[in-house]
């Protein structure tokens, strides 16, 4: 499961979104997309659809299975361990080796921002230290409200625990 995107669904559908629509909505993938990415977890046995019977008819919901949240886990957790080598990188003042990190690890920023795992000040900082912007490296659509690099209200209104992040990572 390389692909962000998978994991971002996947971390959609555990956080309780389990139609469609609201997948959709939430992680900001175009419908064709999620099709294919949600038939991509389900053959690898991530989530599993549930027909369930209601007033109207069936309905459909998507649940994460015990592999699927053990995936999710490992993902989050090598996330995690990335974040935390661009911390170190940053407080030793490393602008170099945290440029070639970053270049090397793109693919995992829309992930820590959907997650929440990096901190919005403190990732513009490192931007900052090394003549960059955001830009550079996080898609448009994928950055918070107002975060266009130069974050003029300091950083606080990018809005980290609403979840409601714009993720189109067309890396």
């Amino acid at each position: 499961m390389e692909e962000a995107k998978d994991v971002i669904v996947l971390g959609a559908i555990r956080r309780g979104e389990k139609k469609f629509d609201k997948i959709q909505r939430a992680t900001k993938i175009d419908p064709d997309e999620l099709n294919s990415i949600l038939e991509k977890l389900e053959e690898r046995g991530f989530i599993v659809v549930e027909e369930k019977k209601g007033w109207l008819g069936k309905k459909i919901e998507l649940k994460v299975t015990e592999k699927g949240s053990n995936e999710l886990d490992q993902r989050l957790h090598e996330v995690q361990e990335k974040w935390n080598q661009m911390q170190a990188l940053y407080q030793k003042g490393d602008k170099e080796k945290l440029k070639g990190f970053m270049d090397d690890n793109r693919s995992f920023l829309p992930m820590m921002m959907f997650f929440g795992i990096m901190d919005m000040m403190m990732f513009s900082m490192m931007f900052s230290m090394m003549g960059a912007t955001m830009g550079d490296y996080v898609p448009a659509e994928s950055m918070p409200e107002g975060a266009d690099g130069a974050m003029d209200d300091g950083g606080m209104g990018g809005g980290m625990d609403d979840g409601g992040f714009d993720i189109d990572i067309g890396f």
